[in-house]
This record gives C-alpha cells, structure tokens and sequence, in this order.
C-alpha cells in the first residue's frame, strides 16, 4: 500500500494525502461509511457512489462472521463480489463488538468467548482466526484484533489489557504474514494503539506499534465516553509518536467539529456510525449548525433541507416535507436524512482537503465548528 503525503497546514498538523489501493485511490483526509453488515444503513449503493462520493467503507468482522457466515462469503468472493462494492473496504476486528458485549464473553490469553447477540450460540474468536476471517471477507485494509478497554478503567486493568492487545497483534502479525490473500488483490494489516487515557500506556503502545512497521496505523479506545478534551490530548500525544510517513485512522470518531479538531492533529481516517445512526433519528448535520428535524418549527417550512448539499434530494426537498416523512414513519424520511448526513460528512472531508491546500485550514476550522455548533 502507498500513502503519500501531498499538503500540509502550516499552522496544524492537518495534512493532505493519497492511498492507493487495489480497488482505488483514497483521498485523505476521509471518512469511512459504516456498512457493518455489508450495506451502509439505508443508502443504496449507488447514491454512495454518486452522491455521497464514498471512497471507502467500512464492515465489521463480528457481524459478518455471524451473518451471512463466512462460507457465504469466501462462495461470493469476499465482501466486493457479495455487495457488489467496487471502491476500497475496511473492516474492524470485532474487537470493539466484543468490548460492547462484555456481559456475553469470556477474555483469556488465548482469545474471547463470546455469545452470538441473535442466538446466544458460543464462539470463540482468537488473533488468528480473525486473520483468517478477514482475509474471507477480503477487505483492502483489516485491523488487528485488539481488547478495547472500557471508559473509565483502572489503571491496573488497562496496564494489563493492552500488555494483551500487544501479544495479539504479534500473533496476528504473525497469521497474517503466513497466508495469502484469496481475491487476487492484496491486504495490508493495520494494527491498533490501546491504552485507555493514561498518557504512559498510550506512548508505549504507539512506540509498540510503530516498531512493528505496518503500512498504516490505528488509535482506538478512544470515544467510549471520554472528554473531548481527553481525546484530543491523546490523539495528539499519539499523533507525535506514530510515522508520518503512514496513515493514521482514528477509530469510531465522531461528529463533525471531532473530526476537524482531529485532523488538526495528524489524523488522516475515519469511521463512525453518526451521520446515519443520527439521521435515522432526524438529525442532520450542516454547515450552519444541527436541524432537529422532528421539531415542530419545521412544519410549514418549505425551503429546502439544505440547499448547498452535495445530496441532491436535501436540494429537492423541504423541511415541512422531510418532517411530515419521519411524523408518519416513512422509511423514505430514514433514506433521505440519511444520504443527507453522509454527503454532509464527505463534503467536510472534501473541503477540509481543499482549506488545507489552500493554507487556511486552521482558520477555516475554527470557524466551522463555531457555526456547526448551533442549534437550529
């Protein structure tokens, strides 16, 4: 995998680059869609294509592997050929499910045991059958299988979680480096940086990491309930530690002034299920501020959703006539609000590439998140 850095802000540490895959050309700074299930909640793939201008998506190892299985999926090809997504794909360990789930799993040296959350049958997902699960899935970028600690979390249990994190990725180095991928395109491991929101564990785990000379790097942990203030800190502190010669993704993040402040650090990536988890509760995101969607003020409001969205249906539609959709409990008003939200999202990342560019990322970032702060 090649990632070449192509512009940098002079008063941040945000900067533009290109991953080039197999299955295309990432610019970063982006934001990764989350299709866990193979399919990004209520957005065709098409409208992801040519209205969202999605370059990459994101599915999840836990959730494929329990449906449709991993025999459906090595019968189709991998995940490409089963969705019939053409761009670059990512999927998550499961490592995060498995933290979400922990009244329903068992950690030992040797992996998790976890029950399934559809049937409650037993499984037992170790660093290498991960491995082996992504690599049937067949995704362009997969993660190490890490534990993510809890928020808060004790200082002893972090200290000896991520001394568990780090001999799982050696044993996942270890797999992945002695099997081949099954699609005719190459994979590339990106291991993740634990270590709660203690600043000792997170040096040491980004030195780990970065000694272990993956095309890309990882910071998780983070967003799980944590200040603001908190992640930023550690971002940064990680920031400084891992290569710049290498992308960095933050993990699960977040609303639209978190990505900004991120990429003011030195974050290249990220994934996060807001945009569509939000609007699927009538929330959008703007330039302007957040519109509640639901609220009452926008019954007889008949401008549209938004007028400059990349998503041509917020410039088709008004707001009377998307609140009326989600007052009746149409699906349609889940898909619109939807789409809205992602092309809302891809346009930040397109346009944070341009101000970086331009050298006025800082200044042009301030002013965002001052006016996506408003609530209207």
């Amino acid at each position: 995998m090649q990632f070449t850095v192509t512009a940098t802000d002079t008063h941040s540490k945000a900067r533009t680059g290109v991953i080039n895959t197999a299955h295309g050309t990432i610019e970063t700074p982006i934001f990764m869609p989350v299709g866990t299930l193979g399919t990004v909640k209520a957005v065709h793939r098409q409208e992801l294509l040519d209205h969202v201008g999605a370059q990459i998506i994101l599915g999840n190892t836990y959730h494929l592997y329990l449906r449709p299985g991993t025999q459906i999926l090595q019968q189709a090809g991998g995940l490409h050929g089963f969705s019939a997504w053409p761009r670059p794909m990512l999927t998550d360990s499961g490592g995060y499910q498995v933290y979400s789930l922990a009244h329903k799993r068992k950690i030992n040296e040797e992996g998790v045991k976890f029950q399934s959350h559809i049937d409650g049958s037993a499984h037992f997902f170790t660093p290498e059958n991960v491995m082996d699960i992504q690599r049937i899935i067949g995704a362009d970028i997969i993660m190490a299988f890490d534990e993510c600690t809890p928020y808060p979390c004790e200082y002893g249990y972090a200290k000896k979680s991520l001394a568990l994190t780090h001999r799982w990725l050696q044993r996942c180095c270890n797999r992945f480096d002695s099997t081949a991928p099954l699609y005719q395109h190459p994979q590339y491991l990106f291991p993740i940086v634990q270590g709660s929101v203690y600043k000792d564990l997170r040096i040491q785990s980004a030195e780990t990491v970065a000694a272990f000379d993956r095309p890309g790097n990882a910071i998780g942990g983070l967003a799980v309930g944590e200040p603001a203030e908190i992640m930023y800190e550690i971002t940064e502190l990680v920031c400084g530690i891992l290569p710049e010669a290498k992308p960095r993704y933050l993990m699960g993040v977040g609303t639209p002034a978190n990505l900004l402040e991120s990429i003011a650090l030195g974050i290249d990536m990220f994934d996060c299920v807001m945009p569509t988890r939000n609007a699927r509760h009538g929330l959008l995101f703007t330039a302007e501020g957040v519109i509640h969607i639901k609220n009452s003020k926008w019954k007889n409001d008949f401008s549209a959703i938004d007028a400059n969205s990349a998503a041509p249906t917020s410039r088709i539609h008004s707001k009377a006539y998307l609140r009326h959709l989600f007052v009746a409990q149409e699906i349609l008003g889940a898909q619109i609000a939807s789409l809205h939200n992602l092309a809302f999202y891809l346009w930040l990342m397109a346009e944070a590439r341009r101000q970086i560019a331009l050298g006025n990322f800082a200044a042009w970032k301030t002013q965002m998140v001052k006016n996506m702060d408003q609530k209207r």
